[in-house]
């Protein structure tokens, strides 16, 4: 009826506005919801985190009183640890089987007979001073000692890194090659910068904001034979068979990356050497040779770096490796100096060492748990990988960490001389010296 015409109009009005007020104030509930659950994920997250690396603080007092045992000799009935309870027969036991159980025994934290993670709370005050449970523990924490590669973090407060290669089963006459990988991905998003100027190698100045680009590495090998003398290490000698075969024990490598493959591709001009194939990056052994000959001048190589890559880094270089001066490389006397020559940007790194064709330097499982043959060499020694899984509540975090192992009877220096200095311009890295202008050096 017209007279009512005007009232279920008002009706629909308000119906709306409410069904409208209705919706906008469940979504803020859900929205209010969602922040406090993920917040509270957050915090069990971050707990969680905390409680593995408990772990790894454990790992690193377990192992230092391991190698105190080692070194000093402990026999079975000495002991060491936390309230003088863990002998040295038993952690040399636990280090030699290792399990998810071994950090805690190390440490005193489980009885001999007892299993199962390591508490290490039970509970925290929230911030209005209601106390909420919270068990924080960590699960499995394992110590590895032989890995299948090297692998650190350059930094412009620690650019260099020093590795003496100590190889588990092979010896270092096996090695043919190494395997070096760097700027992984959480390194940068990607780079834009190609490294080249009218085809020569340049570097944005230090003053300037630049993107995100691969770190130029330096790869510097010592080698020996078993017996040497020290004329050898300046210098490379011919093979005597005359088949052109280089030998040298010193060899230093400036590889610099970029994503253009024509600049990467396998050509040498006067101020670089291409050594992209198509597929890969390779140095052969008499390129690596020739770096330490007087006569030739060390141009950088140019590594070509894909974004696309499915591995962990997007710059990878196989480096084949020559013989030293003399006869057959020596175990003692195997070393590579890795370094960011210029300070900047920080990158990760991983080295690892294969053995010549057809020769199995260790053993793999595969997808079925069956062992096979690797021709990549394990190092033993040489760093400390510490596996730990933490938790908190239900939700557990996982941390992997790698320690530098020392030489307590032979520490190694990184350097003797560090250079400082900035520029306002860039720097072209011409074949013979690099030219900078309104620059400013200091010791």
């Amino acid at each position: 009826m017209r007279k009512f015409r005007k009232g279920a109009a008002s009706f629909y009005i308000v119906s709306f506005s409410t069904l409208i007020l209705v919706i906008i104030a469940a979504s803020f509930a859900t929205v209010i919801i969602s922040e406090v659950t993920r917040s509270s994920n957050d915090d069990l997250s971050q707990s969680a985190y905390d409680s593995a690396l408990v772990g790894v603080e454990d790992a690193k007092i377990a192992f230092a009183n391991y190698q105190r045992c080692i070194e000093s000799g402990h026999t079975q009935a000495t002991s060491i640890g936390d309230s003088n309870t863990v002998d040295c027969g038993s952690m040399i036991t636990w280090m030699e089987s290792p399990d998810c159980d071994m950090v805690g025994h190390m440490s005193g934290r489980l009885a001999p007979n007892q299993s199962g993670e390591v508490l290490v709370r039970e509970e925290v005050s929230n911030y209005n001073g209601n106390v909420k449970e919270l068990n924080q523990a960590y699960t499995c924490v394992m110590i590895k000692t032989v890995l299948r590669d090297y692998r650190a973090n350059l930094t412009s407060q620690n650019n260099s890194r020093l590795v003496r290669v100590e190889l588990d089963k092979a010896n270092a006459s096996d090695i043919a090659a190494i395997d070096l990988s760097w700027y992984s991905l959480r390194d940068g998003e990607s780079f834009n910068y190609s490294n080249f100027k009218n085809g020569k190698v340049v570097f944005r100045p230090i003053t300037e904001i630049r993107p995100s680009s691969p770190s130029t590495i330096e790869v510097q090998m010592i080698q020996t034979a078993e017996s040497f003398s020290m004329d050898q290490i300046n210098g490379f000698a011919v093979d005597g068979d005359g088949n052109g075969v280089m030998e040298t024990d010193r060899a230093s490598l400036f590889l610099v990356p970029t994503k253009e493959e024509n600049y990467a591709a396998s050509k040498a001009d006067g101020n670089y050497i291409g050594v992209y194939d198509g597929s890969s990056n390779k140095i052969t052994a008499a390129q690596v040779a020739r770096t330490n000959s007087q006569s030739v001048v060390n141009v950088p190589y140019v590594v070509y770096c894909s974004e696309a890559t499915k591995d962990d880094f997007m710059c990878n270089v196989r480096i084949e490796l020559p013989e030293p001066i003399g006869g057959s490389r020596n175990n003692e006397t195997f070393l590579f100096l890795v370094t960011v020559p210029y300070g900047e940007p920080d990158t990760d790194f991983s080295m690892s060492f294969l053995c010549r064709d057809g020769t199995a330097c260790s053993t793999v499982s595969n997808i079925t748990g069956d062992s096979v043959a690797s021709n990549v060499a394990e190092i033993s020694g040489v760093q400390i990988l510490i596996d730990s899984t933490g938790r908190a509540n239900d939700l557990f975090r996982r941390v992997e960490t790698r320690l530098e192992s020392s030489d307590t009877s032979f520490p190694y220096i990184y350097y003797a001389l560090q250079l400082f200095g900035n520029s306002d311009n860039e720097m072209v890295l011409e074949k013979n010296l690099v030219v900078t202008s309104e620059h400013n050096r200091g010791y």
